[in-house]
């Protein structure tokens, strides 16, 4: 079962979802600070939109493309972007286009993770990144229905590193957040940045998200099998 970008939009305009965002994009301006992508083109996939805004200003190109299971939905009308609903085997880009890519909700929700991954590592630069937030199978969050993190197939770091091995990516950084429970309860909100600094120190195993950055591992390249072209469909921002 996935769940729709509508539903993944309700639940951030949530207080759960909020405090969700923030946590997460602490973490995420770990791996990318925030001017570490003026230049670049960058690619969200999946539902990346609460994240996006946080290089949006320093990139030459921001994209967003949501699978076609997840349903199309607009961007918000304060980011400037192309947004685009599309086959997950078949991204309307050229090879070797992107130079980092962010993909979020996406991955869960796959019907086929592994030609996901390739058609990312496709149109990934070689000195490209691919930064990954999953549900992490150990996690609490996994088994909570009401929250996008408890739907579709979580993963354990260790299922992540071998798909994405699987499809010709080296992880080369790897962590877990989200160590707070899920729920809409303000004492739950303030103690937010507590829990997550003692659950990365005590109980990291046990985060409700698995975050992993991975570069090509272009000696192992292989050909792919053509894939047929299917639709595509296009919003882009005012």
């Amino acid at each position: 079962m996935t769940v729709d970008t509508i539903a993944i939009d309700a639940f951030y305009a949530s207080q759960c979802g909020a405090m969700v965002a923030r946590l997460l994009t602490d973490r995420l301006l770990e791996f990318w600070p925030q001017r570490g992508l003026d230049g670049l083109s960058l690619l969200g996939y999946g539902y990346a939109y609460p994240f996006l805004g946080n290089w949006s200003g320093g990139v030459t190109r921001c994209l967003h493309m949501s699978p076609a299971n997840l349903g199309v939905h607009p961007p918000p009308p304060r980011m400037r972007l192309l947004a685009c609903l599309t086959e997950e085997d078949l991204l309307p880009l050229a090879d070797l286009s992107i130079d980092r890519i962010l993909l979020v909700h996406g991955l869960e929700s796959a019907d086929n993770a592994r030609r996901l991954l390739r058609e990312l590592w496709r149109v990934l630069k070689d000195d490209g990144r691919l930064l990954m937030i999953a549900p992490n199978r150990h996690g609490i969050w996994a088994h909570i229905e009401n929250t996008p993190f408890g739907q579709g197939q979580p993963y354990t770091p260790g299922q992540v590193g071998r798909l994405m091995a699987d499809a010709m990516f080296r992880v080369e950084r790897r962590d877990t957040a989200l160590f707070i429970p899920p729920g809409e309860h303000k004492l739950l909100h303030h103690a937010g940045l507590i829990c997550e600094k003692f659950g990365r120190k005590v109980l990291p195993r046990f985060g409700g998200v698995t975050m992993s950055e991975a570069v090509k591992d272009i000696y192992a390249a292989l050909p792919t099998v053509a894939v047929s072209r299917r639709r595509v469909v296009l919003v882009e921002a005012a």
